[in-house]
């Protein structure tokens, strides 16, 4: 056997060797993003128990690979883990959601004002639809589906932004923060938005009007957020 082939062959076993537990890890990531996307839209609730075995189960997979994705949840604080090793959904304090209210207005500012100078027209067509959806629930009083919905035209409108790493970190705000979201219509529907703010939005991406759009989502996260500060101030 030639020097060229064995180095050949050597170089094939040590890809093989380094792909061998892909498979393993993409348990692990597919755990993880399953549940921080229910995180970010409100399907967790602050508080709820993460046990291993019982999660496991549910997602038909080892305990191994599941513990990865919680871990991994609670390195990135969206999770907390007690003395006994059990995840836990956290409670925000009234101060910590001021402060990711302040962070996210500022990242979905930027990003908005983003979007309506890159925002194409299917994507602003995607939102013109989430937000027909939202008035619909919110007529049915289907205010479940809303905050999915909700969270669903942000994260559509910030990607719209063009700006992949104030995305990530508008992400993990949101899975942060995403547990309280059954709260956000504790005040109720507001009645004295007319336009809807999401609506404002959508007509300064049609425009092209960066200031607008900002103003808009700032808008949006400041005043449509009330349910949320009056939920966990009562809890403080």
């Amino acid at each position: 056997m030639s020097r060229s082939t064995l180095s050949a062959n050597n170089n094939s076993a040590k890809t093989t060797d380094w792909a061998q537990p892909i498979e393993r890890e993409s348990l692990s990531d597919r755990a993880y993003t399953a549940i921080r996307n229910a995180l970010m839209r409100g399907q967790l609730r602050p508080g709820e128990r993460m046990r291993l075995r019982p999660m496991s189960q549910r997602f038909g997979i080892s305990m191994t690979p599941m513990r990865e994705a919680l871990l991994r949840l609670v390195f990135e604080r969206a999770m907390v883990v007690d003395d006994r090793g059990t995840v836990t959904v956290p409670e925000l304090t009234l101060a910590q959601l001021l402060e990711i209210r302040m962070i996210r207005m500022d990242l979905e500012g930027q990003a908005a004002a983003a979007a309506a100078q890159h925002a194409t027209p299917a994507e602003i067509a995607a939102l013109e639809k989430i937000q027909t959806d939202i008035a619909a629930c919110h007529a049915a009083q289907s205010f479940d589906d809303a905050v999915h919905l909700n969270t669903e035209f942000h994260l559509a409108l910030c990607r719209a932004g063009q700006l992949p790493i104030t995305y990530d970190l508008v992400e993990n705000l949101w899975a942060r923060c995403g547990p309280i979201l059954s709260h956000l219509y504790d005040a109720g529907v507001p009645d004295d938005w007319d336009p809807h703010p999401h609506d404002r939005i959508i007509d300064a991406l049609k425009r092209g009007d960066a200031a607008a759009a900002e103003a808009g989502i700032r808008f949006d996260i400041e005043a449509g957020g009330q349910g949320l500060l009056d939920h966990v101030d009562r809890g403080d």
